[in-house]
């Protein structure tokens, strides 16, 4: 009787931590309160802002009261973002800066850097992004495309992150203050076959952004990657929303109101989800249930390229 009751303690006590811990997750998605993040800073600098995640980021922190420094390569999207945000928050600050993120070399980061430095930058959200026309083989990919997708996705978020911490007396660091979110994406976290490439610089930015949270976080600066799955985006290509696929705006004010808390999270509750469903499972049966998704899209997405092609040529 002693082992069993000692077995019957143990079961108990399993399952009593295992409910703990889904009512935290239940407050944490729903019911936790997002920061002030007006305490960073004044301003909020968010890349890839005209478009997606971006632009809803912009809306949602100008509705918070920061300031915004758009940055992002068309000119003309940039001047309609700001002219609609000027529009609906007339008490919030609005600036552009047009950078190609493609080709980010030390003029464009010299840009970026005069600019920044006479900012109280509170906020970066590095949410430029780019990934594969549609899922394909990595040796389907166009040399352009390659180099594209690591210098968007990777080189970007390094140098604009260092930006913004600065080496003198106009940075985070020297403030003991600040914000840095890093958009990645659920595949950086899972093995995913057609999306090798694009998969692999979004473990970096999760990586990094991991390293840098526990570099920084004691000197007051709170560093988070963001993974979400799909949204409803241009880069998705998905237009209609659903339970499992937020529009941008609905997943960004989840995704506000997590900055400063967990280092890694999947904003979006039914993101997170899947991506622990898919934990749990055997890595081969993960893997194939990730690859037989992708290989759909590659299929679609051959076929719309194939259909292109012919009614250009019979033009």
């Amino acid at each position: 009787m002693g082992l069993l009751a000692a077995v019957g303690e143990v079961l108990y006590a399993a399952a009593l931590l295992k409910a703990v811990h889904v009512a935290y997750l239940v407050y944490k998605f729903f019911f936790r309160p997002g920061k002030n993040l007006r305490k960073y800073g004044e301003w909020a600098v968010i890349t890839g802002a005209t478009d997606g995640i971006g632009k809803a980021y912009a809306f949602e922190l100008a509705k918070q009261g920061l300031s915004i420094l758009l940055v992002a390569r068309s000119e003309e999207k940039l001047a309609d973002t700001a002219k609609e945000l000027k529009a609906k928050f007339s008490k919030v600050q609005v600036e552009q800066l047009k950078i190609d993120f493609s080709n980010f070399d030390g003029a464009a980061r010299s840009t970026v850097k005069a600019k920044v430095e006479k900012l109280d930058v509170g906020v970066l959200v590095n949410n430029v992004g780019l990934s594969y026309p549609f899922t394909k083989y990595f040796h389907e990919l166009k040399d352009d495309e390659i180099a594209s997708i690591m210098e968007v996705n990777m080189s970007s978020m390094t140098w604009m992150t260092r930006l913004v911490l600065g080496e003198d007396a106009q940075g985070m660091l020297h403030r003991k203050r600040g914000a840095i979110v890093n958009t990645s994406s659920g595949g950086g976290r899972l093995t995913s076959p057609l999306l090798a490439e694009y998969s692999a610089a979004k473990a970096y930015v999760d990586k990094f952004s991991r390293c840098i949270a526990a570099e920084y976080g004691p000197k007051g600066i709170d560093v988070q990657v963001q993974t979400p799955l799909f949204v409803t985006t241009k880069m998705a290509k998905i237009r209609k929303a659903s339970l499992s696929v937020p529009s941008p705006q609905d997943y960004v004010r989840c995704a506000a109101r997590m900055i400063g808390y967990d280092d890694v999270i999947s904003p979006w509750w039914a993101h997170s989800l899947q991506l622990w469903a898919l934990s749990c499972l055997p890595e081969p049966l993960s893997v194939a249930v990730v690859n037989m998704q992708h290989q759909e899209i590659r299929r679609k997405g051959m076929k719309k390229e194939q259909a292109g092609a012919e009614d250009k040529k019979g033009q």
